[in-house]
């Protein structure tokens, strides 16, 4: 065998075996960004709402809590006149109905304040 007949029988030889190799590194490479663009797109996204959703309940919601704030301040004023004119006239039942008339009126117009207070 010639030494030109040699090397280029192991050349050939090597580049087959070259291409053996990319081709698995090729399969690996391949596998790895399969299994990495599945993972990262299987994982749970997180969707942040835009200001077009929230908003609008937002407002609902502090429409809600002032309507109810402005009925106790309603229900507080009728309840202390109610309690006076009890008063004055010595009617305990009336005394009591207007004193509990009292405290619901009051907690209606403080809950607006203990909502804002714990963050609602």
């Amino acid at each position: 065998m010639r030494r030109t007949e040699f090397i280029s029988e192991t050349m050939a030889a090597e580049t087959k075996a070259g291409k053996g190799r990319l081709s698995k590194a090729k399969k690996a490479v391949t596998a790895f960004c399969g299994a990495a663009y599945l993972a990262v797109g299987g994982l749970p996204m997180t969707a942040f709402a835009a200001d077009a959703i929230t908003k609008p309940l937002n407002n609902l919601k502090t429409l809600v809590i002032a309507v109810i704030g402005a009925v106790g301040v309603i229900i507080l004023a009728k309840n202390v006149m109610e309690f006076a004119q009890a008063y004055q006239q010595q009617d305990s039942s009336t005394m009591n109905s207007a004193l509990k008339g009292i405290v619901a009126g009051a907690m209606m117009a403080g809950i607006s304040t203990v909502l804002s207070f714990l963050g609602f």
